[in-house]
């Protein structure tokens, strides 16, 4: 372990250049401990494993590229990482400016070009939005490029605050309580999707990206359509966080204390199966009939 990370000297190149202010090495100790506990927390690390680090040239992907180098620089994540970025053929998309990059930091990576761009605009009507089919497309060029590295691991940039709108989403608009989980299988069920950003807040993510001036790249595909519905959700909880600062948090919290016994899912809990304290039933009392 490299007890002395924070010697100039002793830093991945990720980090150079990066402010000496202590607000900033707080900031930075906090992602890095936030990472580093949701990695732990949901058991994330398999022994030789290879991760492919999804790079979108986003905010929230820079932090995880930067945060999971920082982790196996200090001897703290034994995984291979691979960072890969998926150029989708959106128009006036800068394509040279990861592969630089990357190269610069001397972070091993893939580029792939395929232009699902088109496909998403051909084939979603007018007005409808295009993040379902955009991301559906994204995610199977992904599993293929993991396969093709021999990775076990897709490792994406999602936040607390995305799981918390997905959540939000979910109830809103799918009738069910659901959300992004840190750690699942996918349908093929050989390959991890890891979410190690789970507890790390999108405005830590903002100040860390801006104050490392990594050079950010904006999604004008579905960035640019307004009214999508986790834009009004995010416009809730922003509100919801300006009358009661941390309510995020709190929120966040609820969803890592879930009592199954208190919702109303008969399927994780056996609510007919429920009985009182059996000493005090009455053996000849009659049974409760059937409905039909």
């Amino acid at each position: 372990m490299r007890d002395n990370h924070d010697d100039t000297e002793e830093i991945h190149p990720l980090f150079a250049g990066a402010p000496k202010s202590g607000e900033f090495r707080k900031l930075r100790k906090r992602i890095i401990r936030q990472v580093r506990e949701a990695v732990e927390q949901y058991g994330m690390v398999e022994r030789g494993a290879r991760w492919l680090v999804c790079l979108s040239g986003g905010k929230d992907s820079y932090t995880l590229l930067a945060a999971l180098h920082e982790l196996k620089w200090r001897g703290l994540l034994p995984v291979d990482l691979l960072a890969c970025n998926l150029d989708q053929g959106q128009p006036g998309f800068p394509a040279t400016v990861l592969p630089e990059f990357l190269e610069r930091m001397g972070v091993p990576h893939r580029i792939e070009y395929q232009d699902t761009y088109s496909i998403v605009k051909e084939k979603v009507p007018e007005g409808r939005t295009y993040c379902a089919l955009c991301s559906r497309l994204r995610r199977g060029n992904l599993y293929r490029i993991a396969r093709e590295e021999g990775c076990s691991a897709v490792v994406l940039g999602h936040h607390r605050d995305d799981i918390l709108e997905t959540f939000f989403m979910n109830l809103f608009h799918g009738g069910r309580i659901a959300t992004m989980p840190p750690k699942l299988v996918n349908e093929e069920g050989d390959l991890y999707v890891l979410r190690p950003l789970a507890h790390v807040a999108e405005k830590d993510c903002e100040r860390f990206a801006r104050a490392m001036n990594y050079p950010i790249i904006p999604c004008d595909l579905c960035g640019s359509q307004d009214g999508l519905q986790r834009q009004q959700v995010k416009a809730i909880l922003d509100q919801w966080e300006k009358n009661s600062p941390g309510r995020r948090q709190v929120m966040f919290h609820a969803l890592m204390n879930i009592r199954p016994s208190h919702m109303l899912d008969p399927r994780l809990f056996d609510f007919a199966g429920l009985q009182t304290n059996p000493e005090q039933i009455d053996e000849n009392s009659p049974e409760i009939p059937r409905l039909r």
